[in-house]
């Protein structure tokens, strides 16, 4: 018989196949005029209750598929979501201020100190340098996220060279005195409110941290031959606890720390700017034809990297002058003035703008106007090289496909 689940399976998949329409059995001859009538009426309400039960199977495939296409719709947000946000790390890395106003704008982000203090705390993706260089900006709302950026951190009972070692591993000092002094001034303040009574006053902990990291680079650096001994380490910080001096054995303690293990320098994860840029696919000179009303061919420095193709105006550039995604791209070899060319376009749909973006010369960020990049290697080799390398990074969407598709036979219908 089977099980109850599986009887109720079977006969709701039953009730969703079509109905299929038998022919009406004859009217039996021997039928007064009101039992003819009365069977009448029976078959129209039969009719009508088989017309309900359609409408409700269609309903019911109606919401189905939309459940179905709900899935994907979500999938496919989440999808561009995460592409904006890598993006929006590399604008941070090369560009801290930049970076955060796009991912404000692309509501990845939200405008308050402590959203943006605990994705700076994440780090995920982020330069170091660059996380340094935005928590010493002395604006006020900077001010905010790094008290934010520190609040994140929690040293209770850690001596002054674990919480040190944590908070110098979550971002690289930056070089200017002043951005060094507010972010030290910050890390005192944080360590005196999570360990009460082991100073006098903040004041010894900023003077005492940056003795430690004094200290660390005379031990450590080998380009500082006279390397300070403990007892000259306790006596340059004599005093320095509201006029008293600090326990022996706490020095002591911290000074064998830094000793015998230094500072760790945070390297830069692998999604940083120079992992970016400085480890492409490939990179080199290429010559590109421009996009406005008169065409002049340009040369410019392009590095092919995560399925983009960027190009700089110079090596040294900090900022790309143009960004080409290759989602959905083609590329073919084509004949010009100019020797091996080739081009990328949008293949079936040629009047249609290629999604990319470009830096003006007043350095404002624009959508690309082209609708296809045309493109002159200095040899045939390189063209080659070249057309090989983007074709195995250009990536496909299957949305885009579906669209395509259906875009297509919306105009062949209308041609007919």
């Amino acid at each position: 018989m089977g099980t109850v689940s599986e009887l109720c399976a079977s006969s709701f998949q039953a009730f969703l196949r079509p109905a299929v329409k038998d022919p009406p059995p004859p009217v039996p001859d021997d039928l007064t005029p009101e039992e003819q009538h009365e069977l009448e009426n029976i078959r129209r309400r039969k009719q009508e209750l088989l017309e309900d039960i359609q409408r409700l199977k269609n309903e019911i495939a109606e919401v189905t598929s939309e459940i179905e296409n709900l899935g994907s719709t979500e999938e496919r947000k989440n999808m561009q979501r995460n592409k904006q946000v890598a993006m929006g790390r590399k604008k941070f890395n090369m560009d801290p201020k930049k970076g955060i106003k796009f991912l404000i704008e692309n509501d990845l982000l939200k405008h308050t100190s402590d959203d943006i203090a605990q994705f700076l705390y994440k780090g995920e993706g982020l330069n170091k340098t660059a996380i340094g260089d935005y928590l010493g900006e002395r604006d006020e709302f900077n001010l905010q996220v790094l008290h934010d950026f520190v609040e994140l951190h929690e040293f209770t009972d850690l001596n002054l060279v674990q919480a040190l070692r944590q908070f110098l591993w979550s971002f690289r000092l930056p070089g200017e005195a002043q951005k060094i002094d507010r972010m030290m001034e910050a890390f005192a303040q944080r360590y005196c409110q999570c360990n009460p009574g082991v100073f006098q006053s903040t004041d010894t902990c900023y003077i005492l941290s940056f003795a430690i990291i004094m200290l660390n680079t005379s031990l450590h650096n080998p380009n500082v031959k006279d390397k300070p001994a403990v007892e000259r380490f306790i006596s340059m910080n004599r005093g320095i606890n509201d006029g008293g001096d600090l326990p022996e054995d706490l020095l002591r303690n911290l000074y064998d720390s830094i000793k015998n293990e230094p500072f760790k320098i945070p390297e830069d994860d692998g999604n940083d700017l120079t992992h970016t840029f400085f480890n492409p696919d490939r990179e080199g000179w290429l010559l590109k034809l421009g996009g406005g009303r008169v065409k002049t061919w340009k040369r410019r420095w392009f590095i092919l990297t995560d399925n983009c193709l960027y190009y700089f105006e110079y090596t040294t550039d900090k900022e790309p002058r143009g960004i080409i995604p290759l989602e959905n791209l083609s590329i073919r070899e084509v004949e010009d003035k100019k020797p091996n060319c080739f081009e990328l376009f949008i293949p079936e749909n040629k009047d249609q703008v290629i999604k990319a973006c470009k830096t003006e010369a007043d350095g404002r960020v624009v959508e690309g106007n082209h609708t296809f990049y045309r493109i002159s290697a200095p040899t045939t080799e390189e063209k080659d090289e070249w057309m090989n390398s983007i074709k195995a990074a250009i990536s496909r969407d299957p949305f885009y496909e579906m669209l395509a598709t259906r875009k297509k036979k919306v105009s062949s219908m209308k041609r007919h």
